[in-house]
C-alpha cells in the first residue's frame, strides 16, 4: 500500500469517524483487513496498544498501522490523514456554524448521529468480545470456537468492578488497564512457563 493510499484511507476514516476513536474500528476492519493490508489479529493488537498508551485512540492506531505498513513515512501519512478532517471541520464549525448550533434541525442531526455511533460502538464491542474471548473472526463463517478461558475469567472478574463506586465515583480506567496488564503478564506468562495451552 502506497503512502498516498494510506493517507487517503485514513483521511476517509477520519472524515467519517464520529463519536470517538473506537467508532473507527469497523472502518479499519473494512478498509484494511478486507484488502489484506493487515490481519484481524494485528488490528486487535493495535487496538490493545492504542488503548493502553497515552494520546487519542484514533491517532495512536493510525500511527501504529502506518508504521507497520510503511515505516515512519507511513506513520506520518496515516496520522496526518486521520487528523486532517477533524481539523478542517472544527475550523469550519468555529468560523461559520457557531450561530446554527442551537437550531432544531442541527440538534436533530446530532441526535441521529449519536444513535448511529451507539450502534457502531456496540458492534465494535461485540466483535472484539467474540474475537478476543471466543476466537471467532467472522461470525457468519464461524466453523469452530476456541475460547480463551483465561481471558474470559479476567473479563468476568474485571467487568463488575466497572460498576463499583467508591465515595460516589467510579474507578479510573487507568486502574483497569494496569490490573488487566498485570493479570495478563501473570496468567499468560505462567501458562507459557508451564506449557499450558489456553
Amino acid at each position: 500500500m502506497s503512502n498516498l493510499l494510506l493517507f487517503w484511507t485514513f483521511f476517509k476514516i477520519g472524515l467519517f469517524t464520529i463519536g470517538g476513536g473506537q467508532a473507527m474500528i469497523p472502518m479499519i476492519t473494512t478498509d484494511l483487513v478486507d484488502i489484506g493490508a493487515v490481519s484481524l489479529e494485528e488490528v486487535l493488537n493495535f487496538i490493545a496498544i492504542a488503548e493502553s498508551t497515552p494520546g487519542p485512540f484514533a491517532v495512536n492506531i493510525a500511527t501504529y498501522v502506518g508504521m507497520k505498513m510503511s515505516g515512519v513515512v507511513g506513520a506520518l501519512a496515516a496520522t496526518t490523514g486521520v487528523v486532517l478532517p477533524s481539523l478542517i471541520i472544527i475550523l469550519i464549525v468555529a468560523k461559520l456554524l457557531t450561530g446554527f448550533m442551537k437550531r432544531k434541525a442541527v440538534e436533530d442531526v446530532f441526535s441521529g448521529v449519536r444513535s448511529a455511533v451507539t450502534g457502531l460502538l456496540l458492534s465494535v464491542f461485540c466483535t472484539l468480545l467474540l474475537s478476543v474471548l471466543l476466537g471467532v473472526n467472522d461470525i457468519l463463517s464461524a466453523d469452530s470456537v476456541s475460547p480463551d478461558w483465561i481471558g474470559i475469567a479476567m473479563f468476568a472478574a474485571v467487568c463488575p468492578l466497572a460498576f463499583i463506586k467508591i465515595k460516589g465515583k467510579k474507578l479510573n480506567p487507568i486502574f483497569f488497564i494496569i490490573i488487566c496488564a498485570a493479570l495478563g503478564v501473570l496468567c499468560y506468562g505462567l501458562c507459557d512457563h508451564f506449557g499450558i495451552i489456553v
